[in-house]
């Protein structure tokens, strides 16, 4: 009866936590409002900013602010072809440049962006920065972060489930399921939610990059030079937050048209 009611309730959960990104028209599943999102992922980005040396004044600098300003209107020019110009009413974008040696660069929800002075000889152009901070954009805009803490307070959930469940197992018995559990939801749920949303960040971002005037199939050249750098360093895929390198490239020749056409219909045509 208890692991019925705790099924029942879930169904339920799940039902009422799906919502509709006015970018991809997917439903997502997110417990997590803008409205409680934002202000935490703001002030965090202050306490980054803080500890960290942001360069400011110098030709990338300035780099990474114009483009990110161009990734912007971009952006806003996309949601509004879309029928969903209020939809950014409550980022709050910001650019900076970090003095780091690490090859990254990330996208706080709601508009807070990062680029690491270590990506840049990787990125070599304004058009293999526009893939980089199209991308991170994009994470943002199709709220990634709310659908991965709302995913992981769902296997967390589940866990809270197969404990009810083997209650009256024996200890030996219960751990062996709790790893069981634990291992398929790590590789058969929770990486593969991850890549989706690299995958959907690549297809967006080379969007907004064609909208704001730079040429997508640049993408293939950045991340070829991505590639190359990081040759016989990453895991295997499916053990993987993000797809091979392979698969990425792969998959952004065959977005590339999408974008070109959707930048058309935005009304900048490559």
């Amino acid at each position: 009866m208890k692991n019925k009611m705790f099924l029942g309730l879930c169904i339920v959960g799940l039902i009422y936590a799906c919502a509709t990104n006015p970018i991809t028209g997917k439903k997502t599943l997110n417990f997590v409002s803008n409205s409680e999102l934002f202000p935490s992922a703001f002030q965090q980005y202050g306490t980054f900013l803080k500890e960290n040396k942001v360069i400011t004044g110098t030709a990338d600098a300035r780099k990474v602010e114009a483009i990110g300003m161009k990734i912007k209107a971009s952006a806003e020019k996309y949601l509004k072809y879309l029928g969903q110009a209020q939809y950014l009413n409550d980022y709050r974008w910001e650019y900076k440049l970090i003095d780091s040696k690490e090859v990254n660069a990330w996208c706080m929800p709601g508009g807070k962006i990062v680029v690491y002075s270590g990506i840049l000889p990787i990125t070599k152009t304004d058009a293999g920065l526009a893939t980089v901070m199209g991308h991170e954009v994009s994470h943002a805009l199709a709220n990634h972060g709310a659908q991965r803490m709302s995913a992981a307070q769902l296997q967390q959930l589940g866990g809270v489930g197969v404990a009810v469940a083997t209650g009256g197992k024996s200890e030996q018995t219960q751990q062996i399921w709790n790893q069981v559990y634990g291992l398929s939801t790590q590789y058969g749920g929770m990486l593969p939610f991850s890549r989706n949303h690299e995958t959907e960040a690549d297809q967006i971002g080379l969007t907004l990059m064609a909208i704001a005037g730079y040429n997508p199939e640049e993408s293939i050249t950045f991340w070829s030079r991505m590639a190359a750098q990081s040759k016989g360093q990453a895991p295997p895929e499916f053990m993987s937050t993000h797809p091979s390198d392979a698969t990425r490239i792969a998959n952004l020749r065959a977005l590339i048209p999408e974008a070109k056409a959707m930048a058309a219909k935005v009304g900048i045509i490559r």
